[in-house]
């Protein structure tokens, strides 16, 4: 992907310098319907598991990428920003990429709201490293990925995920990190439009749905990450391989993928995130059209 550096973003707030690995305080998000680790020899296996995260806290809920967790590590503060001084950061690259891919994002989906009529609140990145602690959504150790908070409209992303990507899932380069990114913004796009308010009341006033209403709402995310590529393509920021890293990003978060690869077996019934191929088709889906309004997986009668 072609991007520009050297842009510094108001709306990234880099934690990376105050985080810790230390035991004690700062409990993680609890993550229900969740896959664990395998024993085995040593230690643990750990697989990468895509899950929902119902966040206790403010009535919100969140949504995240699941990494090996990370014990009792402490979850410092978003709002007391500690960068790592100039020179002194490794992932330097990574982060200004990053903040450029959600700064696009979010330019796209303000223009969206603009054109439409409607107001859009700009939402914030948060870089951490290890854990954090977030305004609404409690505190987070890496092991839950990246994640949206809807309480306080912030996307949390621990950096190294990118190797985890490449290591854990096969899923390598610079628009396999994008559509991470993308992702997560669709879950404002929804905060915004009020889709994660209804889910998450549906959900409580029908358990037996909400499993299928949390792969509904994460591949609607899908789609509309597609449609933030769609006007990548558009701008002619697109390398050749680029579409391909991030239809492979999406098809190695797919339940039944994961699933299998931490199992053995697939059951359906427990999936929040969909199918491999469900992923990559409503990723698809949004680029092909670069319309948000053919996101609507609610009502879909297949998906």
């Amino acid at each position: 992907m072609k991007w520009k550096r050297g842009a510094k973003s108001r709306d990234v707030i880099d934690v990376r310098g105050a985080s810790g690995g230390s035991s004690g305080g700062g409990g993680g998000l609890p993550i229900p319907g969740g896959l664990g680790g395998i024993g085995g020899g040593a230690g643990l296996i750990v697989v990468i598991v895509i899950v929902a995260i119902n966040v206790l806290g403010g009535g919100s809920g969140g949504t995240g990428f699941d990494l090996p967790g990370l014990g009792g590590a402490t979850a410092p503060g978003a709002n007391d920003p500690q960068p790592l001084p100039p020179g002194e950061d490794p992932q330097a690259e990574l982060k200004d990429f990053s903040a450029y891919v959600f700064d696009d994002a979010q330019v796209v989906w303000e223009s969206t709201f603009d054109r439409s009529g409607d107001a859009y609140d700009t939402a914030k990145l948060v870089l951490y490293s290890g854990a954090v602690r977030t305004d609404g959504c409690g505190g987070a150790t890496s092991a839950v990925g990246p994640f949206y908070c809807p309480a306080d409209e912030r996307v949390y992303l621990d950096l190294s995920f990118y190797g985890e990507m490449r290591r854990q899932l096969g899923a390598s380069g610079d628009f396999a990190w994008a559509y991470v990114i993308a992702h997560e913004m669709g879950h404002h796009v929804q905060r915004m439009t009020g889709t994660s308010a209804a889910v998450e009341r549906l959900s409580r006033s029908e358990p037996a749905d909400a499993n299928e209403l949390s792969v509904r709402q994460e591949l609607q995310a899908d789609c509309y990450a597609g449609v933030w590529a769609a006007t990548v393509y558009a701008e002619g920021a697109l390398e050749p391989g680029d579409l391909d890293e991030a239809f492979n990003a999406a098809e190695a978060v797919g339940d039944d993928r994961l699933q299998r690869q931490a199992t053995g077996s697939v059951d359906p019934d427990s999936f929040t995130h969909g199918t491999s191929e469900q992923r990559r088709t409503w990723f698809e889906r949004g680029y092909r059209s670069g319309d948000p309004g053919d996101c609507d997986t609610f009502a879909a009668e297949t998906l």
